[in-house]
């Protein structure tokens, strides 16, 4: 375990379950429109640059922060996370938004105004593996935070529980640091994807979601890198170190089939013949990834358009991949 295995020591085992009030079963209840956020930034204490110590005087302990996103850029970053008690159950929370300072305290920014999303999918696209995934819930928060310059940053949430504000816990982040990620506006790396058709159609092989998602397993990504728009997904729903995957391949098939109208979408699993003990597929590593889930919507010039890690909506994917049709 190498690259992968700061998923273990970054993002602690259960951070990544989704955290919400639940899904529905209705057939047209799931994951088509993104929550918005049920507060505004005047809603909550301002960090105005002061230290945490001052910023928490007046607010009680509240939720565990746990973030889903553990790359950060300077500039905007898309920000998801869940909130739980110690217990690690979710926490119903009406209202959250998020703030950073540096590691010692200083200079608190924020507040940064979360949404909901929601990470079902109707009925049809919901695969074996999502009825365990969603048992926690359907939705997690996500927050739009900048960094003006690179270095460590420390992460909160202030979430409004019961009717009052609490503070949540901290997570520190190296912003900027040098990663062989690809990101927005950088070119695609070129790999070669198997396809149904390397492994006489024993699509098993190729994915371990239940049924494979036989419509991402038909395209090398290397034969339309360059000449049509892609959705790239890195993910394992039977091996994800998270409850993340599979619920994110589902989405990827929702919005494949509902809106991805001349976008190629591809399922890459996550280690060599799905089994843990035999590491990971080289595709991982080329294109340097740190953690699962991911997933890189890419245009008919080879350009990352965007990429989201971890839970993402079946909205925020659908606009995505409105941007390269």
């Amino acid at each position: 375990m190498t690259r992968l295995a700061l998923l273990a020591s970054l993002l602690i085992a259960g951070v990544l379950v989704v955290a919400g009030c639940g899904g529905s079963d209705d057939g047209d209840s799931a994951a088509t429109t993104a929550q918005t956020a049920t507060a505004e930034p005047a809603d909550f204490p301002e960090g105005n640059g002061q230290q945490v110590d001052t910023f928490a005087a007046d607010l009680p302990e509240g939720p565990v922060f746990a973030p889903s996103t553990s790359v950060m850029r300077v500039g905007d970053n898309r920000v998801g996370f869940a909130l739980f008690d110690v217990a690690r159950k979710q926490v119903d929370a009406t209202s959250a938004a998020v703030y950073s300072a540096r590691p010692d305290g200083s200079d608190v920014q924020g507040p940064y105004v979360a949404r909901k999303e929601s990470v079902d999918v109707k009925p049809q696209y919901r695969s074996a593996q999502a009825a365990a995934d969603l048992e926690g819930g359907d939705t997690i928060w996500v927050a739009e935070v900048p960094f003006e310059r690179r270095g460590s940053r420390v992460m909160f949430a202030v979430a409004e529980v019961d009717g009052e504000l609490q503070m949540g816990s901290s997570f520190e982040f190296k912003v900027g640091a040098k990663n062989g990620v690809p990101d927005v506006g950088d070119d695609a790396i070129d790999i070669n994807t198997l396809t149904e058709a390397d492994v006489g159609g024993d699509l098993e092989q190729l994915s371990t979601r239940v049924p494979p998602p036989k419509e991402m397993l038909r395209t090398n990504f290397s034969d339309v890198l360059g000449k049509e728009p892609v959705v790239l997904q890195f993910a394992t729903p039977a091996l994800c170190q998270t409850q993340v995957c599979g619920p994110v391949v589902d989405i990827a098939e929702q919005v494949r089939a509902e809106n991805g109208d001349g976008v190629n979408f591809i399922q890459q699993e996550i280690y060599v013949d799905n089994d843990v003990n035999k590491g990971f597929r080289p595709q991982v590593g080329e294109w340097g990834l740190p953690t699962e889930p991911w997933i890189f919507v890419i245009d008919r010039d080879g350009k990352v358009v965007e990429r989201f890690e971890g839970a993402f909506s079946a909205e925020e994917l659908t606009a995505a991949v409105k941007q390269v049709q």
